[in-house]
């Protein structure tokens, strides 16, 4: 522990700096998923730099629906972001935060006042909030990007649920605003890859989404910091219009929708080709069966062989063909007839609802049947019939080979993997080695079931102090509604609060319950957070439809349950004056503020006839 460290060693350790994340131009820097989003831009910055142009960024995304802690390291790096002419501005909610992204291209409608060549854009936003926002999402993509603009939506997908409503995959979301999907795999891939989305949204005019995971964003890794580590490569084998697929004004929707379906996605095809984003790891001339993956399964496949303690020289010497997809929609044809060729089977490893698979199975399907390889993913072979589509199963989970619900892991990804093998076989040597292998993964995984189920879960409660301990209880004989937020842990504790709402739909479920009730009045909770975000607006349809209802709404002056952030941009916050303010304009009926300090309003009226009590 004590030993000499020779003297040049002993420098450079004391050369590394945290900063280096976001300062060192060559070598390789240690930084999380979160730091290599920061860091991103300044990249592509730096090499507009280098090419001679004078370009700028700019980030939006809602605090309260986060990719990890994104925004609050953005607000770290404020000054390493602004040498960079880089501007990170929250919105007030997700879709506010996209047409706010949008006009950064918009700058090319009045070129005489533009400061700088072009200003490139990232969107970011949780899985709700890819949601939320698909209409700006879909406006904005069609509308374009400039040529040294680009942009890209970064979402924060929760396969498990763990700190979301409802588990979320937001490729299919993003396919049906027409955006691209990039899928990083690790640290290294959120650099690289977002050079390309860049780069591919300014050549192909359209919006990219890279889609990112928490097993991915929230790892860290020793990378390469070269800005020109990337060599960008456009297209020879596609033609552009003369027309240029840029943003424009005016600009018709007919006219819109023809230049996204019959030039820019096949610009974007163009690219992935040209660039060779979709790739073989490993092959050999001999090979029968092909695994394809992508993002985090990509990582998890190659867990999975080292668990079957297969490298790559016996993966080659059985015949193993593996294929990493970075855009997984559209799926470029060419490199995946090139991957399937020759293989007698290919198993699709992805998370979630099958997106690879069921593009994959519409290219081959043309093919000649000596060029069509089986295809399983989602789903196993029967031992006997026809196995049919997607929708032939009536009881999924009794069929499925790699589950669509939850998350996949490696040692499922290793025993679907060993299923396949040994339908093709493989030698003794190797079977005992796979079996063995997986004996101890099945015990593991008997050993962590068993440790699960004698396990006793702590539910979550609020933090010491938190005005919620109160706020959230109501009368005898009364009932609550829940909302979006810390708060809503109140539908597990004794508070006789149910149900859920996406964000900003707080209560309003009551306008189609009242008339159909002997109950005569609800309560639904409200978070300040929440109420900035788009509650005011269910605030608005429960006054418009005259249901008997109160809202609480709950006071912490934070965005509490994603780090704490302050609400809204103002110094002060979002203050309870200005609520009841807003809420006095809507037409509130009866409104009171509920504290533990009355003094503080003592001799001064919020709004009147607003009166202050204790709780």
């Amino acid at each position: 522990m004590n030993a000499p460290v020779p003297e040049k060693l002993r420098q450079a350790f004391e050369a590394i700096e945290l900063n280096d994340r976001y300062t060192s131009t060559r070598g390789r820097a240690f930084m999380s998923g979160i730091h290599a989003l920061v860091r991103l831009p300044m990249m592509q910055q730096m090499r507009d730099a280098q090419a001679g142009f004078r370009t700028g960024g700019f980030i939006s995304g809602y605090r309260g629906s986060p990719l990890g802690t994104y925004d609050q390291a953005l607000v770290a790096a404020g000054r390493f972001l602004k040498a960079h002419d880089i501007v990170f501005q929250p919105g007030v909610n997700e879709e506010l935060a996209v047409d706010s992204v949008w006009g950064s291209q918009q700058l090319e409608f009045d070129p005489a006042s533009k400061k700088l060549d072009g200003v490139f854009g990232i969107w970011y936003g949780k899985g709700p909030g890819v949601d939320r926002s698909a209409d700006a999402l879909k406006h904005a993509n069609l509308s374009g990007t400039a040529s040294l603009g680009g942009v890209i939506a970064v979402a924060g997908d929760d396969h498990l649920s763990k700190s979301s409503t409802l588990a979320h995959q937001s490729d299919h979301t993003f396919m049906a605003c027409g955006l691209p999907v990039f899928a990083p795999s690790n640290v290294q891939d959120i650099l690289d890859l977002g050079l390309h989305a860049f780069a591919l949204s300014r050549y192909a005019g359209l919006w990219a989404g890279m889609k990112t995971v928490q097993d991915v964003v929230e790892s860290a890794a020793a990378v390469d910091v070269d800005p020109q580590r990337v060599r960008i490569v456009l297209p020879e084998d596609f033609a552009m219009p003369t027309s240029g697929v840029h943003i424009r004004w005016p600009d018709e929707p007919l006219v819109q929708e023809a230049r996204l379906m019959q030039v820019k996605w096949p610009a974007a095809i163009a690219y992935v080709r040209a660039n060779r984003l979709n790739h073989n790891v490993i092959a050999s001339a001999n090979d029968r069966l092909g695994i394809i993956a992508s993002g985090k399964s990509f990582g998890d496949v190659r867990q999975a062989l080292r668990l079957l303690g297969l490298d790559d020289a016996q993966c080659r010497a059985l015949g193993l063909r593996l294929h990493k997809v970075n855009v997984v929609w559209p799926l470029e044809p060419q490199s995946m007839r090139e991957f399937a060729l020759g293989l007698q089977e290919v198993l699709v490893v992805e998370e979630k609802r099958p997106i690879i698979e069921l593009q994959l199975k519409d290219e081959l399907y043309h093919c000649p049947p000596s060029e069509r390889p089986r295809v399983v993913g989602k789903y196993d072979l029967p031992d006997i019939g026809d196995a049919g589509g997607e929708w032939s199963h009536t009881r999924p989970e009794q069929d499925w080979l790699l589950r669509a619900n939850a998350d996949l892991t490696p040692a499922l990804i290793a025993q679907a993997i060993a299923k396949r093998l040994k339908y093709f076989g493989v030698p003794a040597d190797v079977q005992a080695l796979i079996d063995s292998r997986l004996s101890v993964i099945l015990a593991k995984e008997r050993a962590q079931s068993n440790a699960a189920a004698q396990s006793v879960d702590r539910l979550a409660w609020f933090c010491s102090g938190c005005p919620h301990n109160t706020s959230t209880r109501v009368p005898e004989g009364s009932t609550a509604m829940a909302g979006i937020g810390c708060h809503g842990m109140a539908v597990w504790m004794d508070r006789s609060t149910t149900s859920w709402s996406q964000m900003g739909g707080e209560g309003t479920p009551w306008i189609g319950q009242a008339p159909f009730t002997t109950r005569q009045h609800m309560f639904a909770n409200l978070g300040d957070g929440t109420y900035f975000h788009s509650g005011l607006l269910a605030i608005r349809q429960s006054i418009a439809a005259g249901v008997n209802i109160t809202y609480k709404v709950l006071y912490n002056d934070a965005v509490a349950m994603t780090g704490g952030q302050q609400v809204g941009e103002r110094p002060e916050g979002h203050s309870v004056a200005q609520i009841a303010h807003s809420l006095r304009a809507e037409g509130v009926v009866k409104m009171v503020v509920v504290t533990d300090e009355p003094e503080k309003y003592s001799g001064r009226t919020v709004v009147s006839p607003t009166r202050a009590g204790h709780p």
